[in-house]
């Protein structure tokens, strides 16, 4: 089997084991948040279970879940602790095993995005206001007050909202691509929803003002009457996302803004943006279905490859 390599991975939230062969080759790595396993080929989970064991056994290292996972998680975390234990027979009959789970932990090439659930970062947000002073936000959610933690957190619900319609749109047409909560650069800011398909390449801007009345001309974008800066955002958020997208892929790569109202009670457009688009939340799948196709299914591979790298958003030098 030769030999193998683990190192534990601790940042951002994440708790991770990474796996690399003899050569230095990544092999895959387990999600120990929720006991799902990545490799880089299908071919290599049994590699990587492998090794993961032989830490285990070598090392008295701890390979269970270290918090509970999602209820929709819970079936692939079963099955990997029962292959796991199926392998220690295999691993007691191998002595090639060279470990060093103690060395100073790297820095993974990248993070993979893929992984990143829909409202992520602006959940994270609401929570830390929430622990930050908890009485004053339970008296401010009895008096109705608009405070920061109930802006991110219906903010994450309308996230969570658009998710869902992405969902149902990759059960109806698996070529469409999408990805959550992505970070950009180093001050905070994320893409709410990036979406990758034969329509083309969509950063989309999801807006939750329950019950309002929203109205656009071209630039002016109001909420009960407010004015508000989304459209100038969004395209500002797709020209960023292209030019990175476009040096991660080595080929062009055009990114549309799309500003997704949800559970407004009414949205009038009297004249639409030049160069953002402004779909309502329950017509966002037959919309991206009714785009031309621009991208062949290869491109929306590369695509999609490229986006789900953190490397990707956050470029050095």
């Amino acid at each position: 089997m030769g030999d193998w390599e683990v190192r534990r991975w601790r940042r951002y939230g994440k708790d991770r084991l990474y796996v690399h062969d003899g050569d230095g080759s990544p092999v895959g790595w387990r999600d120990l948040l929720t006991g799902e396993d990545h490799v880089e080929v299908p071919e290599r989970l049994d590699d990587l279970r492998f090794a993961l064991q032989a830490w285990q056994t070598s090392e008295g290292g701890d390979l269970t879940v270290v918090s509970a996972p999602r209820a929709d998680l819970a079936p692939q975390a079963e099955v990997t602790s029962a292959v796991v234990e199926a392998s220690t027979a295999h691993v007691a009959r191998t002595s090639t095993v060279d470990l060093e789970p103690s060395m100073p932990v790297a820095p993974p090439v990248w993070d993979d995005l893929a992984a990143h659930r829909a409202g992520e970062m602006a959940r994270q947000q609401a929570v830390a206001l929430k622990q930050a002073a908890p009485v004053r936000t339970f008296v401010a959610r009895v008096l109705g007050v608009h405070t920061d933690e109930r802006a991110w957190r219906i903010g994450a619900d309308g996230e969570e909202l658009v998710a869902a319609r992405l969902a149902k749109l990759a059960k109806k047409d698996p070529r469409w691509k999408f990805l959550h909560a992505i970070p950009v650069g180093e001050n905070g800011s994320d893409i709410d929803h990036l979406v990758i398909g034969p329509g083309g390449v969509f950063s989309l801007n999801a807006k939750h003002h329950p019950g309002a009345r929203i109205w656009i001309r071209d630039n002016a974008f109001k909420v009960n009457g407010q004015q508000q800066p989304y459209i100038r955002n969004s395209r500002h958020e797709a020209l960023r996302a292209g030019r990175y997208l476009t040096a991660a892929c080595g080929f062009p790569v055009s990114v549309a803004g799309v500003v997704v109202p949800v559970g407004a009670d009414d949205v009038t457009i009297k004249q639409p943006p030049a160069d953002v688009f402004v779909v309502n939340r329950m017509a966002l799948t037959d919309w991206l279905r009714r785009r031309p196709v621009v991208l062949e299914d290869e491109t929306v591979e590369a695509i999609f490859e490229a986006a789900r790298r953190s490397t990707t958003w956050r470029p050095q030098g």
